[in-house]
């Protein structure tokens, strides 16, 4: 198991397009399977009115809530890829232009509408890469 330095992991969780938003709901924890983009270093996820993800961007006043992202590719055979996890503040996106285009680029994989988009500005990036090891030296013959 390798740990991933910040632009690595960020690299490899452009690559996907599927991960799990960790938030709170009604004081405990929660997790939800969502689609998302990468924009610089931030995550980008689209939402649904009267979801529960929906609750992430009310009240409007606060500087954002705090969640986790985790992305992965794990081979369920070998056990080899990577995971990845986006620590911080999810924000509404404000500007209509840029929710437009979120719409173009997130195509939603549940039947409701999506409304608006959050954005996550990690302030924590972890991940680590799953490798094989390598193969014992061979044994010397002795004679």
């Amino acid at each position: 198991m390798w740990e991933l330095d910040r632009a690595e992991a960020l690299r490899l969780l452009a690559t996907v397009s599927l991960g799990r938003i960790v938030f709170t709901r009604h004081a405990l924890p929660a997790v939800r399977p969502v689609n998302h983009l990468v924009e610089g270093e931030d995550v980008i996820i689209r939402i649904h009115e009267g979801g529960a993800l929906a609750s992430l961007t009310e009240p409007a006043d606060v500087p954002g809530v705090v969640v986790a992202y985790e992305a992965d590719v794990i081979d369920p055979d070998t056990h080899l890829g990577w995971s990845v996890v986006v620590t911080g503040y999810a924000r509404p996106v404000a500007e209509a232009e840029d929710v437009d285009r979120y719409a173009d680029l997130l195509r939603p994989w549940v039947g409701r509408p999506m409304t608006s988009a959050l954005r996550i500005r990690p302030d924590l990036v972890t991940g680590f890469r799953l490798e094989a090891a390598p193969p014992p030296p061979a044994l010397a013959v002795r004679r």
